[in-house]
C-alpha cells in the first residue's frame, strides 16, 4: 500500500542532501563547512577533522584549523593537500592556516558546471525514489489490493511530491550558482 509520509520524507531527505552537499561548494566567503567531508587516519581509524580540531574564520578568504593533538599536524596537513581543495596548508605550531584564493571567473563557471552536474545527480536519485513507489503501486494493483483508479490517483501523488522535489532542488541549485556568479 501507498505511504505517502514515506515518500515525502525519502524525498526531501534528497534535497536536503542535496543542499548539504551544495554547503562545500564556496562562494564569496570561506565557509569552514568546506572541511567538513576531510577525513583523517588517526590512531588508526578515520576520524572527521572536525573531531580532530576547531576550525574559524580568520577573514573571508583564510580558515584557521587548531588542532587539538600535535601528533596529528602533518597527517591533517596530508588529508587536506589530498582533499583537492585548491589550498596549500600553512602550519604554525597547533595551527593550521589555510588562505583560499579570489575566485576568478573561469573557476566561478567551472562551480556552476559541477553543481548542475551534482543537481542532475540528485534529481536522477528523486526519480528513483519515484520509480520504487509506482513499482509498487502497479503490484499492489496486479495483486487486486487496490482499483485502478485507486493506482492511478497515487500514481499522479507521487508525481506531485516529485516535481515539487524536483523543484526545490532547481531553486536551490539556482540560489547557489547566482550567488557564484556575484562579483
Amino acid at each position: 500500500m501507498f505511504n505517502k509520509q514515506n515518500c515525502q520524507s525519502e524525498m526531501k531527505s534528497s534535497v536536503d542532501a542535496f543542499s548539504n552537499e551544495l554547503k562545500n561548494i564556496r562562494t564569496g566567503r570561506v565557509s569552514p563547512d568546506i572541511l567538513k567531508t576531510i577525513i583523517v587516519d588517526s590512531y588508526g581509524s578515520k576520524t572527521p577533522l572536525t573531531q580532530l580540531s576547531n576550525i574559524n574564520n580568520l577573514d573571508n578568504m583564510t580558515l584557521n584549523v587548531s588542532i587539538w593533538d600535535t601528533s596529528l599536524v602533518k597527517t591533517i596537513e596530508k588529508s587536506i593537500l589530498d582533499s583537492n581543495l585548491g589550498v596549500t596548508p600553512q602550519t604554525d605550531g597547533n595551527n593550521i592556516i589555510l588562505k583560499f584564493p579570489e575566485l576568478t571567473a573561469e573557476r566561478r563557471k567551472e562551480l556552476v558546471k559541477i553543481i548542475s552536474e551534482i543537481s542532475e545527480k540528485f534529481k536522477i536519485s528523486l526519480r528513483g525514489i519515484r520509480r520504487k513507489y509506482i513499482d509498487e503501486i502497479k503490484s499492489s494493483e496486479k495483486e487486486k489490493l487496490i482499483s485502478i483508479d485507486e493506482s492511478k490517483r497515487f500514481q499522479e501523488e507521487i508525481q506531485k511530491i516529485t516535481d515539487t522535489a524536483v523543484e526545490d532542488i532547481s531553486k536551490i541549485s539556482e540560489h547557489k550558482e547566482s550567488e557564484i556568479l556575484k562579483v
